[in-house]
């Protein structure tokens, strides 16, 4: 008599159900959130018409302000992301007095009122504020003009890419560094070569919540743009413009023409910044480009 024993399967619980239920809160919680709010948008401003649509798209107005948003966001966070990596590169790179304050603060942007933070750059910036005056005779103004625009979307979108770069940055071992110098690289070479490669992913992130960020901006840009249609009309308060002469279907359309080419935007930055991934991985999987291993050149 052949007595088999099997095995008994434990299975193991996980403190979080499984797949099925946390996929349906997950696209419950999304739609909830995202997709049935902005489905509203589209369903408000499809009373219009495909004609009256396009006409609103295509109005002076609209464009002009269109263009100062998105003109703006992107001179913004291409600001941000230079300094912010330069920012990052200090902090986590070298040691300094007041290094902690100097760290905490660059997450003030996120606690401060954007109505405070306009009210202090427009004060601060006017012809006769304590940075304005020294440019007034330079006839530099800030204050109500799109460069005035351009300094508050810098101020409330900058903690971004510092803190997307920073914990990639100190992930960075600093061997590989001093292998490169080993090697015959110089710093330069060390930095465009390894250091970039590594940060270029978190860069890109950085970049495009900092896009994003001033591109919904509002509370800062009313009081130091000048609200001047034409000319220093931002696209989110001319939608509220619309929505206070009950021109709600005007208001909506202006909105999904926002969202559609926000949309875009981010899709080809996120399509960019997949690539880049995938280009480097593929690099260095091959051991350097065509299949050689990097070699340094002094």
């Amino acid at each position: 008599m052949n007595l088999t024993i099997k095995p008994i399967k434990i299975k193991e619980q996980s403190v979080i159900p499984g797949f099925g239920i946390t996929m349906g809160i997950s696209l419950l919680y999304i739609a909830l959130l995202v997709l049935i709010p902005i489905s509203m948008v589209f369903f408000n401003s499809s009373s219009l018409g495909l004609k009256s649509f396009m006409d609103i798209a295509l109005s002076a107005r609209v464009m002009a302000s269109l263009k100062i948003s998105f003109g703006a966001s992107f001179l913004a966070a291409t600001v941000n992301t230079i300094f912010g990596l330069l920012l990052a590169w200090v902090l986590e790179r070298y040691s300094f007095p007041f290094k902690k304050i100097i760290d905490g603060l660059i997450d003030l942007p996120f606690a401060l009122p954007t109505a405070v933070a306009g009210i202090s750059l427009t004060t601060l910036y006017a012809p006769n504020g304590w940075i304005g005056k020294f440019l007034e005779p330079l006839g530099i103004k800030v204050s109500y003009t799109p460069l005035g625009i351009i300094v508050a979307l810098i101020f409330i979108s900058f903690p971004f890419v510092v803190r997307t770069v920073q914990p990639v940055l100190q992930s960075i071992d600093k061997e590989v560094e001093e292998a490169a110098a080993c090697l015959g690289a110089t710093r330069l070479q060390a930095f465009c070569k390894i250091i970039i490669p590594e940060l270029f992913p978190s860069i890109i992130t950085g970049f495009a919540l900092s896009f994003a960020r001033a591109l919904g901006e509002y509370g800062s840009v009313v009081f130091i743009s000048g609200n001047m249609p034409m000319k220093t009309e931002i696209t989110p308060l001319l939608i509220r413009t619309k929505l206070e002469q009950y021109d709600y279907a005007g208001g909506t359309a202006v909105a999904a023409i926002m969202l559609i080419i926000s949309f875009l935007m981010l899709l080809a930055i996120n399509l960019f910044q997949w690539w880049a991934v995938n280009r480097h991985k593929f690099i260095f999987a091959k051991g350097g480009h065509h299949g050689r291993k990097p070699t340094f050149e002094p």
